[in-house]
């Protein structure tokens, strides 16, 4: 009875714990969206471009990319919930200069701030639950921790196109900056309440420099493959998606509320994965999740190229959500797996490499939608996706040949 009742809290607690980190994923991926809706309006009040302003994005995205470098190798060497604490309440900082900036110089100081903070969140967040639940039960509680992903991506989509027209761009910002700090409190107090809460991690990681660690990540063929290709997924998906809102309001002239709000079915499409990822797993397995996946990026972003109404946005953000979620997730699925005595190293170079294609894809986007235009701007995502996809889907049939 007493061994019973002893499991049962440590259910309990390890539900706490990850709720609390689906939380900072919820931070961290509104942050990343929430300039998506904002551009139009940061484009007026700054006097720039559409592709100046989409900085805001990319910037962000930059920083990101970049600091998983870092964070990776603190959280295998530190503890990786730790890291996650600290970082997401120094969050606040780079939410409460965008939301006071008085320059675009500013603004983008700021969300490069931003992205460097928010970047410790998902993948160590990933990897702590690598560390400290069995393969077996590791799937669905992924699916559980991304749901708090997802929101953030609706949240920062919907509710920033929302905030903006109600109260300006400054007043998205001013919401990340209350949610950075109740988040980064609640896990800051996890931590001391719970000094042994990076044990598992700290157990199984050795103790090597944070040179050795990307080395050991790096002699891994089949490592090399998944971090090039995600980095390619990084610049195709978002690269486009950044600008969707955008092109709504532009040749549309939807509102920013109702672009945002739109918007929201990529993240719907998400949650749609999530809550069935079981059965597609079960029945499509990881070739053919990856296929697909492709397959459905690649029509949502052709519908765009034809679109001749507002209307067909609709099916296209749902499309691009589940899309996304079924072919990112089997990259995720492989990256937690690249080398798990470095699990925090591995995983975090993976979400560095898809930061930086990010970052990458909107600067060639905006460049393209600057010279020729938004259609053939969404028509190289359409086409390339699903060529990703099915090249992946190829390789993971020959995963074993790359192992070493």
């Amino acid at each position: 009875m007493h061994e019973s009742s002893a499991a049962e809290g440590s259910d309990r607690c390890l539900i706490r714990r990850i709720a609390l980190l689906s939380m900072a994923a919820f931070c961290s991926s509104g942050a990343a969206r929430i300039a998506d809706p904002l551009l139009p309006q940061l484009g007026d009040e700054f006097l720039v471009s559409a592709g100046q302003a989409a900085h805001a994005v990319s910037f962000f995205a930059f920083a990101y990319g970049l600091f998983q470098l870092l964070y990776g190798p603190l959280g295998d060497r530190y503890g990786k919930y730790r890291v996650i604490a600290w970082a997401l309440l120094a969050g606040v900082v780079g939410a409460l200069g965008s939301a006071l900036a008085g320059s675009f110089a500013a603004l983008l100081a700021f969300r490069t701030l931003s992205g460097m903070t928010c970047a410790a969140a998902i993948p160590l967040s990933m990897a702590w639950i690598a560390d400290n639940v069995p393969y077996e039960r590791r799937q669905p509680v992924l699916a559980y921790f991304l749901i708090g992903q997802i929101f953030g991506v609706i949240a920062g989509q919907a509710l920033g196109g929302v905030l903006a027209d109600l109260t300006g761009w400054r007043g998205a910002f001013w919401f990340m900056v209350a949610m950075f700090a109740v988040v980064g409190v609640l896990l800051l107090r996890e931590v001391w309440r719970s000094p042994g809460i990076d044990a598992a991690g700290a157990a199984a990681t050795p103790s090597v420099g944070f040179l050795q660690r990307f080395l050991a990540v790096g002699r891994v063929g089949w490592a090399r493959l998944i971090l090039c290709g995600v980095c390619i997924e990084g610049a195709l998906v978002f690269g486009g998606l950044a600008f969707i809102p955008t092109y709504l309001h532009d040749h549309f002239e939807l509102s920013l509320t109702q672009a945002g709000a739109l918007m929201a079915l990529f993240g719907l499409g998400g949650l749609s994965y999530a809550l069935f990822a079981r059965t597609f797993v079960g029945r499509l397995g990881e070739r053919g999740l990856a296929t697909l996946g492709g397959l459905a990026l690649g029509m949502a972003f052709g519908l765009l190229v034809l679109a001749e109404h507002w209307s067909y946005a609709l099916p296209a953000a749902w499309l691009a959500g589940i899309g996304f979620y079924m072919l990112h997730n089997t990259f995720q699925l492989n990256a937690t797996q690249m080398a798990p005595e470095h699990r925090g190293t591995a995983v975090a170079l993976f979400a560095s490499c898809l930061f930086l294609g990010q970052a990458g894809g909107v600067s060639l986007i905006a460049g393209l939608i600057d010279r020729v235009g938004y259609a053939p701007a969404f028509a190289l995502p359409a086409v390339l996706l699903p060529i990703l996809g099915a090249v992946f889907a190829l390789l993971i049939g020959r995963r074993r040949a790359f192992s070493a």
